[in-house]
């Protein structure tokens, strides 16, 4: 009986130490990479997160081959962004793939005919105007670019598309982004809380203080937009309509709640999506 229970106890004492060792040889691992020369850790922080995110873009099926793109501002007094290689899926995206430009469109980091100027245009106008928003995502899905088609945009119909209404913005379509002259535009329709826009006939764009906060608000508009879609098959007769008082309560619980400092803060959720990408795909993206 002594013997046995010796022997249990052995065990329960030699589990925690087995998955501790696990955890902490992940750790060496994931600190093992090598950063390249002319980066520092902080820019290496950043890409990683933005290699994670254009990799959780494709993994939740909002990617469009190479059409659309995801951008980080460079910490420090440069003004510098992140953008993806024109010509590079989302899955193929690494923390040292991404190039960087300064807020003139020269690439600094990486081939430098590797640019998308259109993603140029886009991103550079919040990257100039609001340097706290450090992240902007655009992308065009079936369902955001449907939502874009409708004068009414995205309609207060469901819980997701109702909590959205005050950080939802509209910008019109004037063709593919080449104009510089439209990057005041864009920073004008965002306006100060703005954090998710409808690019109309186009598809989306949203910003955040971190890369996760960017995804999570792009996922969040992605599930609006999805659950618009589906529900609006059949007449309008079938669509339950919500009182005027009640669509103004959601929104301010949406605002509330969202917000910095709220208990559903965008970008809570990034920790676990990143547990989630290692576990469906590994660590690639942080090479």
């Amino acid at each position: 009986m002594n013997a046995t229970r010796k022997t249990a106890k052995a065990a329960r004492k030699a589990a925690p130490k087995k998955a501790t060792s696990t955890a902490r040889a992940a750790v060496r691992k994931a600190s093992s990479v090598k950063i390249p020369r002319g980066i520092s850790p902080a820019e290496w922080k950043v890409r990683c997160d933005l290699a994670a995110c254009y990799q959780l873009v494709d993994l939740y099926d909002m990617a469009d081959l190479t059409g659309t793109h995801i951008s980080a501002r460079v910490p420090g007094p440069e003004h510098h962004f992140l953008l993806n290689p024109y010509g590079w899926l989302f899955d193929e995206i690494t923390a040292s793939s991404l190039i960087k430009v300064d807020l003139n469109g020269n690439v600094v980091w990486g081939p430098r005919d590797k640019l998308n100027f259109a993603g140029f245009v886009l991103h550079s106008a919040i990257h100039m105007a609001v340097p706290e928003l450090i992240c902007v995502l655009h992308s065009h899905t079936v369902a955001n670019a449907a939502v874009g088609m409708h004068k009414s945009g995205l309609r207060p119909l469901s819980q997701k598309a109702m909590i959205l209404q005050h950080f939802l913005r509209y910008h019109d379509y004037e063709g593919t982004a080449d104009n510089l002259d439209e990057r005041a535009r864009v920073v004008a329709n965002m306006g100060t809380e703005g954090r998710v826009m409808i690019l109309r006939n186009h598809g989306a764009l949203t910003v955040g203080r971190t890369v996760g906060e960017a995804f999570s608000w792009m996922y969040t508009l992605e599930m609006a937009c999805k659950q618009q879609v589906a529900g609006l098959t059949g007449t309008e007769d079938d669509i339950t309509q919500l009182s005027p008082d009640l669509i103004a309560h959601v929104r301010e619980q949406g605002r509330a709640g969202l917000s910095p400092g709220g208990h559903s803060e965008r970008g809570f959720e990034w920790p676990a999506l990143l547990r989630k990408l290692e576990r469906d795909r590994g660590t690639a993206y942080r090479t």
